[in-house]
């Protein structure tokens, strides 16, 4: 008999939407890569939109949804890892046009799985997921740029989100001053937990201001886009960068080039997606040494596969703050 695992299921056919946990047959995964016993996941806005019905992200109907998965070896099948060995995986195509993380197995190609580094758990590993692996990325940009911590304070938006609070929780434990921007007037606490130094309202960079502003900070991690990013383009010092890796705030930018003629700063795009696989692997070695994000604990909340459809929901509502984790065995 063919093997069945658990898995949380969306699908959409002929104008029907279902979600669900379901059992799947192993055999309708993907036939190519290595089969993983997944045991953690996590909730990515990415996800949410991948299991609504017009969220215009999943490429394939039924699909399992997760962007993110961690777990260990269960057949290595094409790969070099052995059997127990515990990986990593995400981006690329898991999760929108490949079955992804939440269900209890997943065939990933042996090119796309990053081996857990020493130093990190697999749920670790998921507390950070692509949100800390895209703030890493940010991070290492900006640093690449010339950035420094002497440099002055570094604004990080929609701070109270996964990508916004490792990013905090990264910079702050390299020693940069953190501004953080967020929308809810409740969670300055929080962020001063993982190390703001300073917290802002979303309302000071939302609405429409001037291409040219009085600078105030050496660079910024943007999770946001759209008004915000334009008004974070504006208030940058001179040769000032931000790292740009996010649309909540809307896809377009009305800028002008005064901001970079005039200061010479830059707009760093950052894609997580499909980052090459000896970068990807190299990031993850640093976010398990010196961009380990601290405060991991106060990040991430567990929940169990069956609570994952009110989860999703909470994200497309703007009601999560941190990570959440997806204990695939509950």
């Amino acid at each position: 008999m063919t093997e069945q695992f658990n898995a949380f299921t969306a699908t959409n056919t002929d104008g029907r939407f279902e979600r669900a946990v379901t059992r799947i047959p192993v055999d309708d995964l993907p036939p190519d890569g290595a089969l993983i016993a997944v045991e953690w996941s996590s909730v990515n806005y990415k996800d949410a939109l991948a299991s609504t019905a017009d969220g215009k992200v999943a490429r394939i109907s039924p699909l399992i949804p997760g962007i993110d998965l961690a777990g260990t070896i269960a057949d290595a099948g094409d790969s070099s890892l052995p059997v127990g060995a515990p990986v990593i995986a995400h981006g690329y195509d898991i999760g929108v046009s490949r079955h992804g993380g939440y269900a209890e197995r997943a065939r990933v190609p042996a090119d796309w799985i990053v081996p857990l580094p020493d130093g990190l758990s697999l749920r670790e590993a998921m507390v950070i997921g692509t949100a800390g692996y895209t703030a890493a990325l940010s991070i290492v940009a900006l640093e690449a740029r010339g950035l420094t911590a002497a440099d002055g304070p570094v604004l990080v938006t929609g701070a109270t989100g996964g990508v916004g609070s490792m990013a905090v929780s990264i910079l702050s434990t390299r020693g940069y001053e953190v501004v953080a921007s967020s929308g809810k007037p409740d969670a300055e606490s929080y962020l001063r937990g993982l190390g703001a130094a300073n917290v802002i309202p979303r309302a000071d960079l939302s609405a429409e201001g001037k291409p040219l502003q009085k600078g105030e900070w050496s660079a910024a991690v943007d999770c946001v886009g759209g008004t915000t990013l334009a008004n974070v383009l504006a208030r940058l010092r001179p040769g000032g960068a931000v790292a740009a890796s996010g649309n909540t705030g809307g896809a377009g930018l009305a800028t002008t080039v005064l901001p970079f003629i005039l200061r010479g700063v830059a707009l760093l795009g950052i894609d997580s997606v499909q980052t090459p696989i000896e970068h990807r692997r190299e990031v993850w070695d640093r976010l398990a040494t010196d961009l380990k994000p601290t405060g991991l604990d106060a990040i991430g909340h567990d929940a169990a596969l069956s609570q994952i459809e009110s989860v999703l929901d909470a994200v497309l509502a703007g009601e999560m703050t941190g990570r959440t984790v997806v204990d695939i065995s509950k």
